[in-house]
């Protein structure tokens, strides 16, 4: 029921990212002094759709933040490289899972990003019991999605 899939070894293409992902949480601290959560970003983004001039620059990072986590993929693509997508085609699961892990962000205040990145970095006990909950719950998942519902 569900394929296996199997993924090349990147070492260097993943430290690469790596580097690209710790320096741009750096980089929001640095100029802005929030932590690079991707879900903290988006709904502050989201909140206020029109600033007003007292958020109009908190507003814009935010967007432009967003911006490039859509233009870098396009990007790359731009310059003939393949990307591949592994995101199922089943919409009412995506959207469970999508509903789910919302949830979940809002019980943990944060998601990966902020807490497995920016949390784990400042050595914050919150974050690293968020992340081994996160790892835990995704093992559980993976199980359950390979070994019981596809049986």
């Amino acid at each position: 029921m569900f394929p296996v899939v199997e993924t090349e070894f990147t070492p260097f293409a993943s430290l690469f990212g790596g580097v690209l992902i710790g320096l741009s949480a750096v980089m929001v601290m640095l100029f802005f002094g929030r932590i690079a959560g991707i879900v903290g970003i988006t709904s502050g983004a989201l909140s206020s759709l029109i600033p007003t001039r007292e958020t109009a620059f908190d507003w814009l990072w935010r967007i432009a933040f967003i911006g490039g986590l859509i233009a870098a993929p396009l990007l790359i693509q731009g310059f003939g490289h393949d990307i591949q997508q592994t995101v199922p085609s089943n919409i009412l699961g995506m959207a469970a899972a999508g509903l789910i892990v919302g949830v979940g962000t809002a019980m943990g205040s944060g998601c990966t990003s902020g807490h497995g990145v920016c949390g784990l970095a400042r050595l914050s006990p919150r974050s690293l019991a968020a992340v081994c909950t996160f790892m835990v719950f995704a093992g559980v998942t993976v199980f359950v999605i390979r070994h019981v519902v596809g049986s």
